[in-house]
């Protein structure tokens, strides 16, 4: 080989993903699943910002009693700007859209989702969506909160509904096909060898998140679409003053919108599954049980919306089950982080910046389904209906569970996205710097709405500020704990030392391409011949198998 030639190869052993091209026509029109999950990635973190300042400016409002800071119509715009661009625009498409993306296809052994142009449209309809959403709120906003119940926002508001119901239709649809390519391709485009038993529990997580993302996404679109009807044309579908019923609204926005929290909680489970298995050097403990468990909490997810209109007239009967019914929810996700817990036994456990998040996720999200037992409860959800106390609830679950996955599964596959090492030190101070932020923001709220405190109000008795004052404490620091990571992580494009193929020695397709992979993944494809989990038992664990008996 001449100098020319060993030239070449070097260029060519050297090019991946990420500087193939770096034309802006090359990133726009990109079928590079990999590409679209950072391009969903930098989406995601700019929609989170704007709904994280209408937070600040609310948890400021609520510093004081009197409500001195805006007027009520610009509290009640703030919490639906901070609801739906939270919900619709960060926390549902956060782990699927942006990790799901970059890592289904690498740990699946494949060159790239099944529908690559499809993969492309999916993020263009998010963009549209958002900006129509955000174009309502330039305009003047909307008072209504996330969930729109009517009759208030399809007959009586003066804000801008159906602005910004257009813009989380159509977002919708973008749900809709990236759940639809996910499951064609989990389906499809495995490596040889790659059996559903040997799949990695991230991909069982996706699996499920996608079929509710099928299922139940249309169900919200017809909604969106019904509000609007009834607000342009006065059809009578929920005004009762036009023969509608407003309750109707509430069954179909809830038979969606519940399952809407296990869209935004199960691709979470799943990485923690990868987190604790790797950072505990185990196999997860009950792999089959943990991997159906997230198929189980996807069923379960569409037989209890009810229990968030215990107080909306329903039947007592009709309560009774859907009680019943929340309660079994709570079998499967108590599945997990049982087996989470016995993965971490005698495990060699190491703390690293996702190991950190992903202990912080189990805590969190055990405090925050405990406390939805509560709420299934009948007796104690009229008492709490509507107060700080299903707001911690919420929190505590999506923000507690989904971000601290999100941000762990984040820090795990950073040197496989971009190629370089992160600051240890400071990922740890960042992860627990949210943690701490976190309780001392909304563990005062199970407190404030158990006491009384309701949502949705600009002004509350002074008995109250003393738990306000910690919250917005608190969040102060949680802001610092999310702002952190964006510096050290562009820090670590230019300056972070370079990332290995496998700098966590993990199990995973994934690990077995370079850092960052390719435009096509893999030279081969890869065989697999073993569980993904399969990491090797410690020392004392066989010994301590072989003095059981068990193989």
């Amino acid at each position: 080989m001449n100098a020319a030639q060993e030239f070449n190869f070097s260029i060519e052993a050297t090019k991946n993903y990420l500087n193939v091209n770096y034309s802006v026509k090359s990133w726009l029109f990109t079928r590079d699943h990999k590409r679209i999950g950072l391009l969903y990635l930098f989406s995601i973190i700019f929609f989170f910002f704007i709904a994280a300042m209408a937070a600040a400016l609310m948890r400021l409002e609520l510093l004081t009693p009197e409500g001195d800071l805006v007027l009520a119509d610009t509290y009640n715009k703030l919490f639906t700007i901070h609801g739906v661009l939270m919900v619709w625009f960060f926390l549902i498409p956060s782990i699927p859209a942006t990790l799901g993306n970059f890592v289904i296809p690498l740990m699946l052994g494949a060159r790239d989702v099944a529908f690559p142009r499809i993969n492309l449209l999916s993020w263009y309809l998010f963009i549209f969506g958002g900006g129509v959403t955000l174009y309502s709120i330039i305009i003047g906003g909307v008072d209504t909160g996330w969930t729109f119940y009517t009759p208030y926002s399809s007959a009586y508001s003066n804000s801008y509904v159906v602005m910004m119901v257009v813009g989380v239709f159509v977002a919708g649809f973008s749900s809709i096909l990236t759940g639809l390519n996910f499951i064609v391709t989990i389906h499809k485009m495995r490596a040889p060898g790659l059996t559903w038993m040997r799949l990695p529990l991230f991909i069982w997580s996706m699996y499920a998140t996608s079929l509710i993302l099928v299922l139940a996404t249309p169900v919200l679109a017809i909604t969106l679409f019904l509000i609007a009807l009834e607000r342009l044309w006065q059809v009578g579908i929920f005004n009762p003053a036009l023969g509608g019923d407003p309750i109707l609204f509430q069954h179909l926005f809830w038979f969606y919108s519940h399952p809407a929290v296990y869209i935004m909680i199960l691709p979470g489970m799943g990485v923690v599954s990868e987190l604790i298995a790797c950072f505990s050097r185990k196999q997860i403990f009950g792999y089959t049980f943990v991997a159906f468990s997230s198929l189980a909490i996807a069923v379960l997810g569409f037989l209890v919306w009810g229990h968030h209109m215990f107080v909306s007239g329903q039947s007592v009967y009709a309560g009774m089950i859907f009680s019943l019914l929340s309660f079994l929810v709570a079998i499967p996700s108590a599945v997990k982080v049982f087996n989470w817990t016995a993965t971490l036994y005698r495990g060699s456990i190491s703390l690293k910046t996702p190991m950190i998040y992903a202990l912080g996720f189990i805590g969190l999200f055990t405090l925050g389904g405990m406390t939805g037992i509560f709420l299934a409860t009948l007796g104690v959800d009229v008492h709490v209906t509507d107060t700080y106390f299903v707001i911690a609830h919420f929190h505590y679950i999506m923000v507690g569970g989904m971000v601290l996955a999100f941000m762990g599964g984040l820090h795990y596959w950073w040197p496989k996205i971009t190629g370089r090492l992160y600051p240890e030190k400071m990922g740890q101070l960042s992860a627990l710097i949210t943690f701490i932020g976190f309780n001392l923001t909304f563990f005062p709220q199970f407190i404030a709405g158990y006491l009384g405190m309701p949502r949705r109000y600009h002004a509350y008795a002074a008995e109250f500020q003393i738990y306000n004052v910690l919250s917005t404490a608190g969040a102060s620091i949680l802001g610092v704990g999310y702002v952190l990571p964006i510096f050290y992580f562009l820090w670590s494009l230019w300056f972070g030392k370079k990332a290995s193929m496998n700098p966590w020695d993990a199990r995973g397709l994934e690990w077995q391409t370079a850092s960052p992979p390719s435009q096509y993944n893999f030279e081969q494809t890869p065989i697999v011949t073993e569980q993904t989990h399969a990491y090797p038992l410690l020392t004392s664990e066989k010994t301590l198998r072989k003095v059981m008996h068990v193989r």
